[in-house]
């Protein structure tokens, strides 16, 4: 440690954000990293304690703490503090193939089982990593560095979201000729159409793609396999295949008058928005647009929060976001202790957005809509929305949310977007490929293994666990691509 006092004798300080008024004209990154001075004096903070769940990534209650990756991150917190640029990147990407993403899009599990914060201010560790990865590209140090030798081994990856592109990554460097198929017209899969440009703006992922490409890895995008591209051809042509289609099969609400004109899933809703930004910069007519509308949002997460911020940036005219659970408690309750996920009340930047420009916060919650209202055109108008109330279940002793009676009430809409989670992967392509899925459809595994029922397919990611989050994609695609490696080799060295 620079110093063994140091998270007593420095606060926490955070990357600035811009106004709200200023950053919702534009659809860029908004916050302003911290100087290189305060960064160091930032990783001065870290207690390199003797057990740092920060890097644990274990599951306590039900709930992951701690970075899926297994970072080692006091290493390079105490790296940062000496401004030992070089070093801290080599020992980041030991463990993290993408951390021009995380460093952006990750809800810093780290930062939420450090030490610190068990009674104070958490280690600043994704700001850090993100000083790290700039850092590296600035000095040149993320430049390519193609395998020296190739193995003649040929692996196809489908799906170039965070799950195949690690796994993609990982086997390239071991020598394997790895080809990546992406059935949308750009590559990243959730990273590029999923997640808006305020959290991650395109060029960071091309940055990236750009290095992979000159490291050997081809990327084959409009190639939807098992429609476009038979599996079969694909079967044939390599000797193994890993299917990380994602979770893309999004949840739906199955009411009265669902089939309104108006109503839209999250996923495509944002996609429609980044493609025309990337394609024509937002021409009107272009996208699902939210001028001038009364917008429902249905879903209290990360993407319903995207959905949110991506309205604002329209000028939709209202915004409404339900939530069916109850609001979370402010602070840490004694039943969620340290150095579990803190299951606490958050604010992120689309309802902080929205709670400026319309005066209040857009959540409801224990909310739901019971019918969706339209004219004699089909187009939506409205929707009949119900109160719910908490039950535990004295079985299982889970949370059940059942209507309240007499509590229903009408508001406006004009605008609906359904962001309530994914089920799980999309039949054609599991279809295609002969797999197994289990009752949720993810594709079916044995425990603690990636390859499937047909011996020469594996599969990583969403696809497998379901949906989640980035970090866990790319441990599933690390994992994934250790697995086959030792497959084709007899063993590995990843």
């Amino acid at each position: 440690m620079s110093s063994p006092f140091g998270f007593m004798e420095h606060d926490r300080k955070e990357a600035t954000s811009s106004p709200v008024t200023e950053r919702i004209q534009h659809f860029k990154e908004f916050h302003t990293p911290l100087s290189e001075a305060d960064q160091k004096t930032q990783g001065m903070r870290c207690m390199n304690c003797g057990v740092p769940f920060c890097q644990s990534g274990m599951k306590i209650s039900g709930m992951i703490t701690g970075c899926p990756l297994n970072n080692l991150i006091p290493e390079w917190n105490h790296l940062v503090s000496l401004g030992a640029w070089k070093q801290a990147y080599q020992r980041l990407k030991l463990t993290n193939n993408f951390p021009e993403f995380t460093a952006r899009v990750c809800p810093a599990l780290c930062e939420k089982a450090c030490t610190c914060g068990a009674n104070g201010d958490p280690v600043t560790v994704r700001a850090n990593e993100y000083a790290i990865i700039e850092a590296a590209y600035r000095e040149g140090l993320a430049r390519p560095q193609p395998p020296a030798v190739r193995t003649g081994k040929t692996i196809a990856v489908i799906g170039s979201g965070p799950a195949g592109l690690a796994a993609a990554d990982q086997l390239n460097r071991r020598g394997h000729s790895v080809t990546v198929f992406e059935r949308s017209d750009r590559v990243g899969g959730l990273l590029m159409y999923g997640i808006p440009n305020m959290k991650l703006e395109k060029h960071i992922i091309s940055r990236k793609i750009d290095i992979m490409q000159a490291e050997g890895i081809t990327f084959v995008t409009n190639a939807n396999v098992g429609k476009d591209v038979p599996a079969e051809e694909i079967l044939a042509k390599f000797d193994r295949v890993i299917l990380a289609g994602g979770a893309s099969h999004p949840r739906d609400i199955a009411v009265s008058g669902r089939t309104a004109k108006g109503i839209y899933f999250a996923v495509d809703f944002l996609k429609s928005t980044t493609k025309a930004l990337l394609d024509n910069g937002l021409q009107e007519g272009t996208y699902i647009s939210a001028k001038d509308k009364n917008v429902i949002v249905i879903g209290g997460g990360d993407t319903g929060n995207d959905c949110v911020g991506t309205c604002v940036r329209h000028g939709a005219k209202s915004i409404l976001q339900l939530e069916m659970m109850p609001k979370l408690p402010e602070e840490r309750t004694p039943d969620n202790p340290w150095p579990e996920y803190p299951r606490v009340f958050k604010t992120d930047y689309g309802q902080e957005e929205a709670a400026t420009v319309y005066g209040t916060d857009p959540r409801v919650f224990q909310t739901t809509v019971k019918e969706f209202l339209s004219d004699e055109n089909g187009s939506l108008t409205g929707a009949v929305l119900v109160k719910l109330k908490a039950e535990k279940n004295p079985e299982t002793g889970r949370l059940v949310m059942t209507e309240e009676e007499n509590s229903a009430y009408t508001v406006e809409a004009d605008l609906v977007l359904i962001a309530a989670g994914f089920l799980g992967s999309e039949s054609y392509l599991t279809d295609a490929f002969g797999v197994a899925t289990d009752a949720r459809t993810n594709v079916s595994t044995a425990v603690g293994s990636h390859r499937t029922n047909n011996e020469k397919v594996y599969t990583a990611g969403d696809m497998h666990i379901g949906q989640s989050l980035v970090v866990r994609a790319i441990r599933e695609g690390r994992d994934c691509a250790k697995e086959i490696d030792a497959d084709l080799m007899g063993y590995t060295n990843l």
